[in-house]
Parts: C-alpha cells; structure tokens; sequence
C-alpha cells in the first residue's frame, strides 16, 4: 500500500505536467494565430517558448513561497490574473486598429505610447547585428534605462522569428503583474495576517491601472513584481537574520537598477522604511540605527552637494515656466497664470495626486473604448484614494505611524508625491510611476478595511463622504468645460472649499446619527 503512494503521486505530477504543456501549446498556438493577423501559425515554436517561460516564471514563484503555505486559491488568483491581463493585451492589439483613434501607436495595437516606441526600437536591434548590450549605451533614447529595451530585444531575436511579434513581451509582462498578486499576498500575510492579504492579493488582481499596465508592454508590471519581492524578503530579514533574504533583495535591486534606476531607489527606500519599523532588533541594535541614520543623512547631504547646481536650475522659475509650457494642460497653464510662481510646484504635485479625475474622465469627450478605460482608471484610484486618506488618519489615531504601517504609508506619500512632480501631474505617466508601488498602496487600503472591521470605525464612510462631496461638485465644474452648460462656481478654491464642506457636513451629520443610535441602545 506504500509503495503505491510514491507511485500516484509521480503520476498526478506527470498529468499534470502533461496538462500544462497542453496549455502552453493551446495558449501559444491561439496568440500565434492572432499576432499573425488571424492568416497563419508563424513562429508558433516561439510562441511555445514564450508560454512555457511565463509558466515557468509563475512556477518559479510559487516554488520561492512554498515556505508561506502559499494556498491553493492565491495560485489560481495568480493564473486568473495572467488571463485577464493576456486577454486585455490581445483585445488592445485587435480593437484598437479598429475602435480606436487614428494614430501610429492605436494602428499598432499599443495601448500606450512609450510601449509602441521601445517594442519598435527592440525589434530593430533585435534585427541587427548590434550587440544587445548596447541598449544600455544610449542606443535609443525611447528607453533611457536600457533595461526593458534589452529584455525586449533578447526575446524578438532569439525567439521572434522573422516577423515582429508585439504580444510576445506583452504576455511577460503579464505574467510578472500576475506573480504580483502572490508575492503581495505573501508580503501582508506575515505582516498583518491571512484577512488583509486575501483582500491584498484580490485587489492587486483587479485594481484597473495595475491590470492596464500588466497587459501593455511596459516597465511597471516588472517593477511592481520587483517591489513586492522587496518588501516579502525585507520582513523575513527583520524577522529574521538571512543570507539568502539579504541575496534576494540585492537581486532585486540590482535588476531594478537595470529596469528604473529611479524607481529602484524608491524601492529601496520603502524597503528600508520597513525594515527599520520591523527589525525585532537582531540586527539593528539603538547604537547601529543611531550609525544608519547619521550615515543616511551624509549620504543625503552629499548627494545635495553633488546634485545641488541641477537641483537649483530645475526649480528655476524660467526652467520650469518652460516645462510646463511644454507638457502641462492648457487649464493648468491658465492656472498657473493666476497664481504666484512659487506655488505652482505645490499646485501641480497636489493637483497630480488627483489625477485620473473621476469626474473628469465621466464628462470628457472621447471615443466609447477610451472613455470607458478612463473611467474605470478614474474610479479605481478614486477609491484608493479615498482609502489611502483613511488609512492616514487611521494610523494617526492608533499611533500605528510607529510601526509597519507608518513606515509605508510615509512611503508611499513620498512615492506618490514624487510621481506626480516627475509625471507633471500628468494622467499617464504620473499614475503609472506610482503604480508601481501598487503593492503598498493596495496593502494599505487592506489594512485599513481590516481596522476598521474589528472597530467598528465610523470614519471609513465619513472619508468617502469627504470624496464623494468633492466628486460632486467637481462634475458640473469639469462638465461646463466640455459642455454649453452654465455654472456660476467656476474658480477652483471655490469649488474645493464646497466639496469640504459638503463633506464636513455629512460629517456632522453622521456624528449626530450615531450619538442619536448611542442614546437609544443605553
């Protein structure tokens, strides 16, 4: 009876073996036939190659969290993830030469226009006799990093046949936003227990600007891999001394330096904000902390010295009446004019904090796939948001700013400021800088709900009033601009004060209620 177990166990391991290269030959077959114009198999061994990689880097990931009792439905979450992110992928490059507007990157089948530029620079040098480390010598300034640019050019030309194949990074990409969603699991589930990662991991599947990258050939479905790493190997070095932990992270910085030297020190620093509020003190003792700090703020102050003269001119006035003539919106030009120089920094960094606009993204014009893709982007960020404001003063009132939650949510607000300075406050590429970081952000907003469902804590609902308020009387402001639509609150301050008092008022109200609720139960 024994000596069957070993046996059905090898056997259960070949089906199902069996049945993932079946799927792997189903998946690449079917992606061939649609990359080849609905004509033909071309290359189909590629596409084999390529689906039998992205199995095995979700494979691999598991493997690395088998010590997390990585449950069985996070896996099929992770799979679900890669579907839906290969799907969307595959409808972009079918629907948009059709539905969307009439330009190079749309007629393309790019979602995004930096994907459309690098994927094209790739095949070139994939074609090339050009050795693929010149990416990383300013090859193209359409990837200044050389990171994704080399990665994309090593698979179009040693899998990619002789016809460009977009969809090919496109299903890498998803697979890394999808391996997201475990290692995000992972991360919350020693931090904070298995309700907060389960809500974690589902929405970091579903949150729409983290699926709308996934299923584009960009950078960030990589990075937010790259972050959730980070954070999972930091608290399992806090908890414990590792050299295999402290080998991980090094890896993923050295592969976020090769991906976004930016963005990786941004990880760096969130994962260092963890460790230091995590450490249990078996590594860094009050003396060594005080050592850190006293070299952090060296380092600092040298890279002030360094960096200062570009620092000075970047916030020049001219320089930056410059830039913003050349990459802000007309409104925010028109604003700017009002306004005295020295606070359009800070208008522009809280005014990209908002951006998608849900208001906005509801009254624009736009062709029917566009508009919808902006609303359901708008939507999503509007409830993190709203989130992320509870989970600040959460935090406060719980005097949770000294532990793990306050080391992220300073984290995160420097990561989100930082966004919406270097993206302009833009609406592409200022969310998607920050959503990089989607990992934290979505972590957060679990912890929050988790809070709150323990307490019983009234001001969840009042921090949405506060966003729904604003929401409110944002939709006639934006809806005159695209409009014939008359409204006499036309200047900002005004419209911003009324959404707070609208809020403060459903406050008080709600105050009352429940003091009313109170009275009666005693």
């Amino acid at each position: 009876m024994n000596t069957d177990k070993p046996r059905m166990k090898t056997l259960l391991m070949s089906t199902r073996l069996y049945g993932l290269l079946m799927g792997c030959m189903g998946v690449a077959l079917a992606l061939a036939w649609v990359s080849n114009g609905f004509a033909g198999l071309t290359n189909w061994a590629g596409w084999l190659a390529v689906m039998a990689f992205c199995a095995g880097v979700l494979w691999g990931g598991f493997r690395l969290l088998a010590g997390e009792g990585l449950p069985a439905w996070v896996k099929k979450l992770v799979v679900g993830a890669f579907a839906l992110r290969l799907a969307l992928g595959v409808f972009w490059f079918v629907a948009l030469p059709v539905w969307g507007y009439d330009t190079d990157v749309q007629r393309a089948g790019y979602v995004m226009d930096d994907a459309h530029k690098r994927d094209g620079i790739a095949w070139k040098l994939a074609k090339e006799d050009t050795p693929l480390w010149e990416a990383f010598s300013g090859y193209s300034t359409t990837d200044q990093y050389g990171g994704l640019l080399f990665a994309s050019a090593f698979v179009y030309r040693y899998v990619g046949g002789e016809v460009h194949h977009p969809l090919m990074m496109l299903a890498i990409a998803a697979a890394a936003s999808a391996l997201a969603v475990a290692f995000g699991w992972a991360f919350v589930q020693r931090l904070w227990g298995e309700t907060p990662a389960r809500w974690t991991a589902w929405g970091l599947a579903l949150y729409p600007e983290a699926v709308l990258l996934g299923s584009s050939q960009m950078r960030e479905p990589f990075a937010l891999l790259l972050t959730a790493m980070m954070l999972w190997l930091t608290l399992k070095l806090a908890e414990k001394a590792s050299w295999k932990a402290a080998l991980g992270l090094a890896a993923c910085l050295a592969a976020g330096l090769l991906l976004s030297p930016p963005i990786a020190a941004m990880q760096a620093v969130v994962a260092g904000m963890l460790f230091l509020a995590a450490d249990k003190g078996h590594l860094l003792t009050p003396r060594r902390k005080a050592i850190l700090f006293g070299l952090a703020a060296l380092a600092g102050l040298g890279v002030l010295v360094v960096l200062g003269p570009r620092l000075a001119g970047f916030f020049d006035a001219v320089a930056w009446q410059k830039y913003v003539a050349e990459s802000a919106s007309g409104w925010v030009a028109r604003q700017f004019e009002r306004m005295p120089v020295w606070t359009h920094v800070a208008f522009l960094l809280a005014y990209g904090v908002f951006r998608p606009l849900l208001p906005a993204a509801v009254v624009a014009d736009g062709i029917l796939m566009w508009k919808v893709i902006a609303i359901v982007r708008a939507a999503g960020w509007t409830a993190l948001l709203a989130l992320l404001l509870y989970t600040t003063l959460l935090a406060l009132r719980n005097k949770a700013w000294r532990a793990a939650p306050g080391a992220l949510l300073l984290g995160n607000w420097l990561v989100v400021l930082v966004a919406s300075y270097r993206g302009g406050g833009d609406d592409w590429d200022n969310p998607r800088y920050r959503a990089a970081f989607a990992v934290v952000q979505v972590a957060l907003a679990a912890w929050a709900l988790w809070q709150q469902r323990e307490q019983r804590d009234p001001w969840l609902r009042r921090a949405f009033g506060f966003a729904l308020g604003l929401m409110l009387w944002f939709l006639p402001w934006y809806l005159r601009r695209y409009a014939p639509f008359e409204w006499p609150i036309v200047d900002l301050p005004d419209v911003v004060g009324l959404g707070l008092l609208t809020g403060g008022y459903f406050t008080l109200w709600d105050v009352l209620r429940s003091s009313e609720i109170n009275d009666l139960q005693t």
